[in-house]
């Protein structure tokens, strides 16, 4: 987006993957840059005016896009990628896949392991929950039952339901990945520490099945007001 003129995705699909060793199983992640690159193009786009957004993209570059990404998509099976991103947060309905103890924190050294989970070739500094594709989709399974019954009221269905759908698009013995990726550079170490999103939206979600409704709007409270500080740097100067 930087260069002149801007590229909005690359002329080429990526071959790289992230590639995970578990258990005598290989497990490949396609990186495929080109196709989420298109899919940002286009979220980058609908959040603002036209005339807006052609003064980052002109007009022409991002007509030749829009073109490439509808030839590509004539000649696709599914425009899901292995790879969901978000910007300044983690939403909500990407906990629910997880619970806590599948956390895997890394502060300083490699071996600084304070999840206990599988190892992995990460950054020095990361946070990331790693689980069965299989156990990822009975909790989104559960969770919609609750989400559903309370009207969205803590947690979107909506989101819920995209992630349900997403999950579905892959094979059933893949590993399901939340990587905070570069959050984990806008929060010191206590934080990061004190991190309980995925243990406070499973307890909401428990607060739901269970009529306990101060449990839920508790947790939920809590975990929104977590991200609300973070989401916040986005406008900070």
């Amino acid at each position: 987006m930087i260069a002149v003129p801007p590229i909005v995705a690359p002329v080429r699909e990526s071959r790289d993957a992230y590639v995970r060793r578990a258990e005598d199983v290989t497990y490949v992640c396609p990186w495929e840059t080109r196709l989420r690159s298109w899919l940002a193009f286009d979220r980058f786009r609908a959040g603002m005016s036209e005339q807006l957004a052609e003064m980052f993209v002109p007009r022409r570059v991002a007509e030749q896009a829009e073109g490439a990404f509808d030839r590509w998509k004539r000649q696709a099976g599914t425009l899901s990628p292995h790879i969901l991103s978000s910007t300044w947060q983690v939403p909500l309905a990407w906990f629910v896949p997880f619970v806590a103890k599948e956390r895997w924190l890394v502060l300083g050294a490699h071996d600084d392991n304070l999840g206990g989970g599988p190892t992995t070739a990460t950054p020095v500094r990361t946070l990331i929950y790693v689980t069965p594709m299989a156990q990822a989709r009975r909790r989104v399974a559960r969770a919609l039952v609750a989400v559903r019954r309370h009207a969205g009221e803590h947690l979107d269905v909506g989101e819920v339901e995209s992630v349900g759908r997403w999950l579905e698009e892959f094979h059933p013995h893949s590993l399901v990945e939340l990587d905070y990726g570069g959050l984990v550079h806008l929060l010191d170490d206590a934080a990061l520490r004190a991190d309980e999103s995925v243990a406070e939206v499973a307890a909401a979600i428990t607060g739901m099945e269970t009529g306990q409704t101060e449990l839920a709007v508790a947790m939920h409270k809590r975990v929104v007001a977590r991200w609300r500080v973070v989401r916040a740097l986005e406008s900070a100067n």
